[in-house]
Protein backbone atom coordinates (compact mmCIF):
# COMPACT_ATOMS: atom_id res chain seq x y z
CA UNK A 1 0.00 0.00 0.00
CA UNK A 2 2.80 2.42 0.86
CA UNK A 3 4.51 1.62 -2.44
CA UNK A 4 1.33 2.57 -4.28
CA UNK A 5 1.15 5.76 -2.23
CA UNK A 6 4.76 6.54 -3.17
CA UNK A 7 3.97 6.17 -6.88
CA UNK A 8 0.91 8.42 -6.56
CA UNK A 9 2.98 11.00 -4.69
CA UNK A 10 5.62 10.94 -7.42
CA UNK A 11 2.93 11.61 -10.02
CA UNK A 12 1.48 14.46 -7.96
CA UNK A 13 4.87 16.04 -7.33
CA UNK A 14 5.83 15.82 -11.00
CA UNK A 15 2.56 17.36 -12.21
CA UNK A 16 3.00 20.18 -9.71
CA UNK A 17 6.55 20.73 -10.93
CA UNK A 18 5.43 20.95 -14.56
CA UNK A 19 2.60 23.30 -13.67
CA UNK A 20 4.79 25.75 -11.77
CA UNK A 21 7.37 25.65 -14.56
CA UNK A 22 4.72 26.36 -17.20
CA UNK A 23 3.29 29.26 -15.19
CA UNK A 24 6.71 30.87 -14.68
CA UNK A 25 8.79 30.09 -17.79
CA UNK A 26 11.04 33.15 -17.44
CA UNK A 27 11.32 33.43 -13.65
CA UNK A 28 14.77 31.96 -13.02
CA UNK A 29 14.48 32.15 -9.25
CA UNK A 30 11.16 30.31 -9.20
CA UNK A 31 12.48 27.74 -11.68
CA UNK A 32 15.46 26.97 -9.41
CA UNK A 33 13.27 26.68 -6.32
CA UNK A 34 10.84 24.52 -8.27
CA UNK A 35 13.61 22.11 -9.30
CA UNK A 36 14.76 21.89 -5.69
CA UNK A 37 11.20 21.06 -4.68
CA UNK A 38 11.06 18.28 -7.27
CA UNK A 39 14.26 16.69 -5.93
CA UNK A 40 13.09 16.94 -2.32
CA UNK A 41 9.72 15.46 -3.20
CA UNK A 42 11.23 12.52 -5.07
CA UNK A 43 13.62 11.82 -2.18
CA UNK A 44 10.66 11.80 0.19
CA UNK A 45 8.85 9.29 -2.03
CA UNK A 46 11.98 7.14 -2.17
CA UNK A 47 12.07 7.17 1.62
CA UNK A 48 8.42 6.11 1.73
CA UNK A 49 9.25 3.14 -0.48
CA UNK A 50 12.10 2.20 1.87
CA UNK A 51 9.73 2.32 4.83
CA UNK A 52 7.32 0.06 2.96
CA UNK A 53 9.91 -2.55 2.00
CA UNK A 54 12.05 -2.68 5.16
CA UNK A 55 9.95 -3.40 8.21
CA UNK A 56 10.81 -1.91 11.58
CA UNK A 57 11.13 -5.27 13.33
CA UNK A 58 13.51 -6.74 10.71
CA UNK A 59 15.60 -3.83 9.44
CA UNK A 60 15.26 -1.12 12.06
CA UNK A 61 18.19 1.13 10.95
CA UNK A 62 17.10 1.02 7.29
CA UNK A 63 13.48 1.64 8.30
CA UNK A 64 14.51 4.69 10.32
CA UNK A 65 16.60 6.04 7.42
CA UNK A 66 13.55 5.70 5.19
CA UNK A 67 11.38 7.48 7.74
CA UNK A 68 13.89 10.33 8.02
CA UNK A 69 13.90 10.68 4.24
CA UNK A 70 10.12 10.56 4.07
CA UNK A 71 9.35 13.05 6.80
CA UNK A 72 12.49 15.17 6.56
CA UNK A 73 12.53 15.66 2.80
CA UNK A 74 8.73 15.79 2.75
CA UNK A 75 8.69 18.63 5.28
CA UNK A 76 11.27 20.54 3.24
CA UNK A 77 9.20 19.91 0.10
CA UNK A 78 6.17 21.45 1.77
CA UNK A 79 8.26 24.43 2.83
CA UNK A 80 9.60 24.92 -0.71
CA UNK A 81 6.11 24.74 -2.20
CA UNK A 82 4.90 27.27 0.35
CA UNK A 83 7.73 29.60 -0.65
CA UNK A 84 6.71 29.14 -4.29
CA UNK A 85 3.13 29.98 -3.36
CA UNK A 86 4.37 33.16 -1.71
CA UNK A 87 6.44 34.05 -4.77
CA UNK A 88 3.51 33.48 -7.14
CA UNK A 89 0.84 35.41 -5.23
CA UNK A 90 -1.08 37.51 -6.10
CA UNK A 91 -0.16 37.25 -9.79
CA UNK A 92 -0.78 33.52 -10.22
CA UNK A 93 -3.13 32.77 -7.33
CA UNK A 94 -4.64 34.46 -4.29
CA UNK A 95 -3.10 34.94 -0.86
CA UNK A 96 -5.52 32.45 0.70
CA UNK A 97 -3.69 29.49 -0.84
CA UNK A 98 -0.38 30.70 0.57
CA UNK A 99 -1.78 31.13 4.09
CA UNK A 100 -3.40 27.69 4.06
CA UNK A 101 -0.13 26.07 2.99
CA UNK A 102 1.81 28.06 5.56
CA UNK A 103 -0.51 26.83 8.33
CA UNK A 104 -0.02 23.26 7.12
CA UNK A 105 3.76 23.72 7.19
CA UNK A 106 3.55 25.01 10.77
CA UNK A 107 1.37 22.01 11.67
CA UNK A 108 3.96 19.76 10.05
CA UNK A 109 6.81 21.42 11.94
CA UNK A 110 5.10 21.11 15.33
CA UNK A 111 4.27 17.45 14.66
CA UNK A 112 7.82 16.69 13.51
CA UNK A 113 9.33 18.37 16.58
CA UNK A 114 7.00 16.46 18.92
CA UNK A 115 7.76 13.17 17.21
CA UNK A 116 11.54 13.67 17.24
CA UNK A 117 11.58 14.76 20.89
CA UNK A 118 9.42 11.95 22.23
CA UNK A 119 11.10 9.34 20.03
CA UNK A 120 14.57 10.42 21.17
CA UNK A 121 13.54 10.17 24.81
CA UNK A 122 11.91 6.79 24.22
CA UNK A 123 15.03 5.34 22.60
CA UNK A 124 17.46 6.92 25.05
CA UNK A 125 17.89 3.59 26.84
CA UNK A 126 15.99 4.49 29.99
CA UNK A 127 12.97 2.44 28.95
CA UNK A 128 14.66 -0.80 27.97
CA UNK A 129 16.57 -1.97 24.95
CA UNK A 130 13.71 -3.78 23.26
CA UNK A 131 11.54 -0.75 22.48
CA UNK A 132 12.67 -0.93 18.85
CA UNK A 133 11.15 -4.38 18.41
CA UNK A 134 8.11 -3.93 20.62
CA UNK A 135 4.81 -4.03 18.75
CA UNK A 136 2.21 -4.27 21.52
CA UNK A 137 2.19 -1.78 24.37
CA UNK A 138 0.22 -1.82 27.60
CA UNK A 139 -0.54 1.24 29.74
CA UNK A 140 1.60 -0.12 32.56
CA UNK A 141 4.70 -0.51 30.35
CA UNK A 142 7.60 1.86 30.86
CA UNK A 143 7.65 4.48 28.13
CA UNK A 144 4.01 3.94 27.21
CA UNK A 145 3.18 7.66 27.32
CA UNK A 146 6.16 8.56 25.15
CA UNK A 147 5.23 5.81 22.72
CA UNK A 148 1.69 7.18 22.42
CA UNK A 149 2.97 10.73 21.91
CA UNK A 150 5.36 9.52 19.21
CA UNK A 151 2.63 7.58 17.45
CA UNK A 152 0.15 10.45 17.61
CA UNK A 153 2.75 12.91 16.33
CA UNK A 154 3.65 10.57 13.47
CA UNK A 155 0.02 10.30 12.41
CA UNK A 156 -0.40 14.05 12.77
CA UNK A 157 2.63 14.57 10.54
CA UNK A 158 1.19 12.19 7.96
CA UNK A 159 -2.14 14.03 7.96
CA UNK A 160 -0.36 17.35 7.45
CA UNK A 161 1.24 15.87 4.31
CA UNK A 162 -2.12 14.63 3.11
CA UNK A 163 -3.72 17.99 3.78
CA UNK A 164 -0.98 19.77 1.86
CA UNK A 165 -1.56 17.60 -1.20
CA UNK A 166 -5.27 18.39 -0.98
CA UNK A 167 -4.45 22.06 -1.57
CA UNK A 168 -3.38 21.07 -5.09
CA UNK A 169 -6.91 20.07 -6.09
CA UNK A 170 -7.99 23.48 -7.38
CA UNK A 171 -4.61 24.03 -9.05
CA UNK A 172 -4.80 20.72 -10.90
CA UNK A 173 -8.26 21.54 -12.20
CA UNK A 174 -6.57 24.10 -14.43
CA UNK A 175 -3.98 21.88 -16.12
CA UNK A 176 -3.87 19.00 -18.58
CA UNK A 177 -0.85 16.97 -19.69
CA UNK A 178 -0.35 15.21 -23.01
CA UNK A 179 1.73 12.28 -24.23
CA UNK A 180 3.03 12.49 -27.79
CA UNK A 181 4.27 9.42 -29.69
CA UNK A 182 6.73 10.35 -32.47
CA UNK A 183 6.96 7.61 -35.11
CA UNK A 184 10.01 7.45 -37.38
CA UNK A 185 8.35 5.10 -39.83
CA UNK A 186 5.26 3.05 -40.59
CA UNK A 187 6.92 -0.23 -39.52
CA UNK A 188 9.40 -1.41 -36.90
CA UNK A 189 11.93 -2.66 -39.48
CA UNK A 190 15.29 -0.94 -39.98
CA UNK A 191 14.29 1.31 -42.83
CA UNK A 192 14.86 4.93 -43.71
CA UNK A 193 12.72 7.31 -41.66
CA UNK A 194 9.64 8.70 -43.36
CA UNK A 195 7.21 11.37 -42.18
CA UNK A 196 4.06 10.04 -40.53
CA UNK A 197 1.22 11.47 -38.53
CA UNK A 198 2.09 11.47 -34.85
CA UNK A 199 -0.38 10.51 -32.18
CA UNK A 200 -1.17 12.97 -29.39
CA UNK A 201 -3.00 11.70 -26.34
CA UNK A 202 -3.90 13.52 -23.16
CA UNK A 203 -2.20 12.12 -20.10
CA UNK A 204 -4.26 14.08 -17.61
CA UNK A 205 -7.28 16.19 -18.32
CA UNK A 206 -9.21 18.62 -16.21
CA UNK A 207 -12.38 17.07 -17.60
CA UNK A 208 -11.71 13.76 -15.80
Amino acid sequence: MLNIAAVLCIATIYVRYKQVHALNPEENRIIRINKAGLVLGLLSCFGLSIVANFQKTDFFPVHICGAVLTFGMGSLYMLVQTILSYQMQPKIHGKQVFWIRLLLVIWCGVSAFSMLTSSSLLHSGNYGKDVDQKLHWNPEDKGYVLHMITTAAEWSLSFSFFGFFLTYIRDFQKISLQVEANLHGLTLYDTAPCPVNNERTRLLSRDL
